[in-house]
């Protein structure tokens, strides 16, 4: 109910109590995550998965994705490594269900039981993500860095981390790590929100955001992100 709040109030341009009562939505989701039962998927069938694939037309993760999880940024293949379980599992389904549109990804996710799916979510999350470490506190020294960490207020833009968490690491299930994904990627994300090309965001936030950032806004904030290694 938060995050309907929260959503209704960026659309009326009332950026600051939107701010203040999405991160109160934000806090109630990171405590759920945190209270979620222990997975019963295995990583080690995740892990082989990632590097050989499965039946059925099934190809390795790294292929796309890299050997670590890193992503292949320039060619906006996005970084998988330390992204959270829950989203990651979240996404698989989107894509599995048509809630998520992707060419390469659409087939691979229908092609995988529910088993396999938890499998490749664990094997991925289980392996480090970025080391940055950004405060909310910290001076900007830069655009990206000003809009990730303070937001546009001028545009109705809050702050990326106020959704993705302290340093961008992301809060399950809706809101990913950021912080080192790569800026194609990125980028791409933010523009297919503002176009309606993806719609599987909670209660159209990501929607209401990017409709509110101008493109150069989205190019410099998603270069910032992935500068965070």
């Amino acid at each position: 109910m938060a995050i309907v709040t929260f959503h209704r109030q960026l659309r009326r341009g009332d950026a600051r109590r939107a701010a203040a009562r999405g991160a109160f939505a934000f806090l109630l989701g990171a405590c759920a995550a945190l209270a979620a039962p222990a997975c019963r998927a295995d990583a080690g069938a995740g892990r082989e998965l990632a590097t050989s694939g499965a039946p059925g037309g099934v190809g390795a993760c790294s292929t796309c994705h890299g050997a670590q999880g890193e992503g292949q940024p320039q060619a906006g293949f996005p970084r998988r490594a330390g992204q959270g379980r829950a989203y990651l599992v979240k996404q698989l389904r989107d894509f599995r269900a048509g809630r998520r549109h992707n060419p390469v990804m659409e087939p691979v996710a229908k092609a995988l039981d529910e088993k396999q799916l938890g499998d490749a979510a664990d094997y991925f999350s289980s392996l480090p993500g970025t080391a940055a470490r950004v405060s909310f506190d910290d001076t900007p020294k830069s655009d990206g860095e000003r809009i990730a960490l303070r937001g546009d207020w001028d545009h109705g833009v809050p702050g990326c981390f106020k959704c993705h968490g302290e340093g961008g690491r992301g809060i399950a299930p809706h809101f990913p790590a950021i912080a080192g994904q790569g800026a194609t990627y990125t980028s791409k994300q933010l523009r297919d929100w503002k176009s309606g090309a993806r719609a599987n965001d909670a209660q159209g936030l990501m929607k209401s955001v990017a409709d509110h950032l101008p493109d150069s806004e989205i190019d410099v904030v998603a270069g910032w992100l992935a500068s965070l290694r």
